[in-house]
């Protein structure tokens, strides 16, 4: 084994690397009082089409404790980006809706995410995109079959 440690571990950390990268250059063009944490969560709405969902449901979609997503969602409340009620079926639940401003914060947000995502278009080719996209979506899925 190398000082670098086992291949996976690499893996990993490069990973990880390239997470913060990608966090740093979105979190400097993200609209005042927007976060990643919030971004994220109207991004997976919208992406995946959700129209609504529960704290619960969200803070496992994210592998989070419910407490943090409580937070986050209270703040994206109070903002006017999601709207929170009570489920009909469970009263002691609450559900989840993105709200018109929500959808349209997202939208602002992807507007400023072009300059970071530019750059990273600029640097990577469209072979390496079409060779690692696939790969990445396939360790994704495995590693999100063990958490179940």
């Amino acid at each position: 084994m190398s000082n670098k440690g086992p291949p996976v571990f690499q893996l990993f950390t490069e990973i990880a690397i390239i997470n913060q990268l990608a966090q740093a250059g979105f979190a400097a063009v993200l609209p005042k009082g927007m976060t990643i944490a919030q971004f994220t969560v109207l991004n997976h709405f919208i992406r995946l089409g959700h129209d609504q969902q529960s704290p619960a449901q969200l803070a496992s979609a994210f592998q989070i404790t419910r407490p943090t997503m409580t937070s986050t969602l209270a703040r994206m409340e109070k903002a006017g980006l999601v709207a929170i009620r009570p489920d009909p079926e469970d009263g002691r639940a609450k559900l989840v809706s993105v709200t018109a401003a929500g959808v349209k914060m997202r939208e602002l947000c992807l507007q400023r995410l072009a300059g970071p995502l530019a750059d990273a278009d600029a640097v990577l080719s469209r072979e390496t995109l079409a060779q690692l996209l696939p790969l990445l979506q396939d360790v994704r899925a495995k590693l999100d079959r063990l958490r179940d």
